[in-house]
């Protein structure tokens, strides 16, 4: 390939070297020359070092025949990008047009003019090099976009995390709450993924969405005042009223968010489902807005399974942590009423792996003690 400040390389290729001699005078005033007199001594060339910035080929060769040296060329990723211009006395337009087919970019016929093969061999480097610069730009630009991706990326999530932090400054019992929910999440939304009722919905950009979103599920707790946020023991009727708003609370913050984004951002989309509906039962019967069945968003299902599980393994200011199993048989009550039983399901077949990832971002006070007796929604 060209260096800047250096000559092009030019390969010429030809059985006959008469041939060889023209071409080669004609061009070595203006370009390095490296010439071949069989097509597998060309191959050989066209992937040494210096590689030719064009190749001038002639089609009437022994063995191998210019066609099928540019079918050879096209298909080794070395060379695909190499033009070639096909030098013949073979002058039919039956002719041009194959060899025009298999990706020449031009095509000289003898007798050659020095005049005209130098004008096409100059017109062919210039097409080249404006072709590499812009492949260059664009492979540049690539790289620029992936790194901002990136950064973007990564900032939407320390964003998510940073605010999903600020909730459990609130309620600092709650330790690595969101680590162990979001890979809850992450497991059984991949799990679900293959199920019918579930597929069209759980494809692999949705499900990293949803995952991204998932620890913004109790950000609306930071409304909460703290004599009923971090009260031992059951809550009074009035105090629980109170305590379920977080889920409105959580979910209009990140409305407004989204407002404030002025522009459409898929996560929280899934965040203020999330943040809304996490509490909302399959039979109806949870808050804030009594959904039933499949009205309740399927990210909404996800977490509530992660949010429970966690909550009963967990110790908080109002009850102590609960055995794995002892865990799992309390929610399987809950199928049908509580959770969507094929996302029960989906849980039963993925516990052990919910168990590893408690047992990963374990806090100190997670442990087998035996339980109290603490509403699960809270």
């Amino acid at each position: 390939m060209q260096s800047i400040g250096q000559p092009a390389t030019v390969l010429i290729v030809d059985d006959v070297p008469e041939n060889l001699t023209v071409l080669g005078e004609t061009l070595r005033p203006s370009y390095r020359v490296l010439a071949a007199n069989t097509s597998r001594r060309a191959l050989q060339l066209a992937v040494a070092d210096p590689a030719p910035d064009i190749i001038l080929l002639d089609l009437m060769m022994p063995e191998m025949d210019g066609y099928e040296v540019k079918r050879a060329l096209a298909a080794d990723p070395r060379t695909r990008d190499i033009p070639v211009i096909f030098v013949t006395a073979m002058d039919s337009a039956d002719d041009e047009r194959l060899g025009l087919y298999l990706g020449a970019v031009d095509y000289i016929t003898k007798p050659v003019h020095p005049g005209v093969v130098l004008a096409r061999v100059r017109t062919q480097l210039e097409l080249k090099r404006a072709r590499d610069r812009l492949r260059d730009q664009n492979t540049w630009l690539e790289a620029e976009i992936a790194r901002r991706m990136g950064e973007y990326e990564l900032l939407q999530s320390v964003s998510i995390h940073a605010l999903a932090r600020l909730a459990e400054v609130r309620d600092p019992e709650t330790g690595n709450h969101i680590l162990r929910t979001r890979e809850y999440v992450r497991t059984l939304a991949a799990h679900l993924s293959g199920h019918p009722r579930f597929e069209a919905f759980l494809d692999p950009a949705t499900i990293d969405a949803v995952v991204k979103s998932a620890p913004l599920h109790d950000i609306g707790k930071v409304g909460i005042p703290d004599h009923i946020l971090l009260k031992p023991g059951r809550l009074s009727p009035d105090e629980w009223t109170v305590m379920k708003t977080h889920a409105a609370l959580g979910a209009d913050a990140i409305a407004q968010a989204e407002r404030d984004a002025e522009g459409p951002a898929e996560c929280l989309t899934f965040a203020k489902q999330i943040a809304r509906h996490h509490h909302e039962h399959w039979d109806g019967s949870g808050y804030p807005d009594g959904l039933a069945g499949d009205d309740i968003p399927i990210p909404a299902r996800l977490m509530a399974i992660a949010d429970v599980f966690d909550a009963l393994i967990s110790r908080r200011v109002y009850k102590a942590p609960m055995p794995f199993v002892e865990a799992r048989a309390i929610m399987v009550r809950g199928r049908a009423t509580q959770f969507d039983p094929d996302v029960l399901d989906g849980f039963l077949e993925c516990f052990d792996q919910f168990c590893r990832i408690a047992e990963r971002y374990r806090d100190e006070e997670l442990g087998d003690v035996v339980p109290g007796g603490a509403p699960l929604d809270r």
